[in-house]
């Protein structure tokens, strides 16, 4: 789950990290009314999950009222694409912030290192750019180190990483202190991305986080009621938020062919052959072991939401899950949501001659049935035109 800018500010707040003074703004109004609250100047900024929102316009540092007003005007509705060509996503909500007296700038985060199964820390002197640019620029500049999941971070420990980072010596304290907090965060929250670029001081020699950038490991939800709760951004994908509200798994691809399959491992190597076979995903959808009927109608829907779906991958491998239950599943979708694309069914496994019996009496025109993988995912790659 990842938070917007100011959701994730007011979290750091929660944890008694400083950030500036900002209020959430949902129209151009809203936004006037809280510049003139906050007093100039005052940074009104997209909120949109993305990051280069400064160079795409998206934030305007405002003077005065008509200015606010403009910039809100400018902002609000407009498209923003990613530095590496992601999105566009469109803006629907602002956060208007007091404006900060920027001396210097660093980088901090603390994210999770998959590798090595320990959240790492990392800081740079180097803030305001991105950490790719970073560690190409300068290596040495960008500090890294685990922390220990049972002692955490330590102050010692951080003052050691600030050292090392050559942050200036009349901030350093302050900086260990916000790494200590922001790897507390990362714990009690279950993060698994925690950013700040950049993390200023201020005019007055006061460290503060201008940026937050935070993803929480959406398996741990359960355990944080208040953020489970929080308004996702509008430019969620349409497909993967209709899969959540129905309990599916699944993860929205850039290509034409709906893939459902049950089971992580058989998914991900039916994603792996239509790409062998010359073919372009359009999903990954795990409809889960023991798939009854109401799950694969549920799946039918998320898929065929998707305009650029032009045909339709079954690979079903009958363990828990039986085969005869899918197949009534398809026989029910066709009849339910008036399905026309061209389905390609394989079915093996637990019930396999009676799932493909009952699709055989159905009649479907747009089913076709093949036997192994290969030949399935080389038959729907002919279908979708590909």
């Amino acid at each position: 789950m990842d938070l917007l800018e100011y959701q994730g500010k007011e979290l750091f707040a929660r944890h008694g990290l400083p950030v500036p003074k900002g209020i959430h703004a949902a129209t151009v109004d809203a936004a006037v009314t809280a510049s003139e609250s906050l007093g100039y100047p005052v940074a009104v900024k997209a909120q949109v999950l993305i990051g280069g929102r400064g160079k795409a316009g998206g934030i305007k540092i405002a003077k005065d009222s008509t200015e606010a007003r403009e910039y809100a005007d400018q902002i609000m509705g407009m498209d923003i694409v990613g530095p590496h060509g992601e999105g566009p996503f469109k803006v629907h909500e602002l956060w208007v912030e007091a404006g900060s007296d920027i001396e210097s700038e660093f980088y901090a985060s603390v994210i999770l290192d998959r590798s090595a199964k320990k959240l790492m820390v990392m800081l740079s002197r180097m803030g305001g750019m991105d950490v790719e640019a970073i560690a190409a620029s300068d290596p040495d500049a960008l500090v890294k180190r685990h922390i220990d999941p049972l002692a955490g971070l330590s102050l010692e420990e951080a003052r050691e990483i600030t050292a090392q980072a050559q942050i200036p010596a009349d901030v350093a304290d302050q900086v260990a202190n916000i790494l200590v907090k922001l790897a507390e965060v990362a714990v009690e929250e279950d993060a698994t991305l925690i950013e700040v670029n950049p993390l200023i001081v201020n005019a007055d020699g006061e460290v503060v986080l201008l940026d937050a950038k935070v993803t929480i490991d959406g398996n741990a939800l359960f355990r944080h009621e208040e953020l489970e709760e929080l308004p996702q951004g509008a430019d969620q994908d349409p497909q993967e938020a209709l899969a959540k509200e129905k309990g599916l798994t699944y993860v929205s691809l850039d290509g034409n062919i709906g893939i459902l399959g049950n089971g992580a491992g058989l998914c991900m190597s039916t994603l792996d052959v239509v790409a062998q076979a010359g073919g372009r995903p359009a999903n990954f959808l795990d409809a889960g072991g023991g798939s009854k009927a109401e799950a694969i109608i549920d799946a039918l829907e998320v898929i065929t939401s998707n305009p650029e779906v032009k045909a339709i991958l079954f690979n079903i491998f009958g363990g828990i899950t039986r085969c005869d239950e899918v197949a009534r599943g398809i026989i029910e979708a066709t009849s339910k949501i008036g399905l026309e694309l061209p389905l390609v069914v394989r079915l093996d496994g637990t019930n396999s001659e009676e799932g493909l019996a009952l699709l055989g009496e159905a009649g479907l025109d747009n089913l076709h049935h093949e036997s192994t993988m290969l030949g399935a995912a080389r038959k729907v790659v002919e279908l979708a035109g590909n």
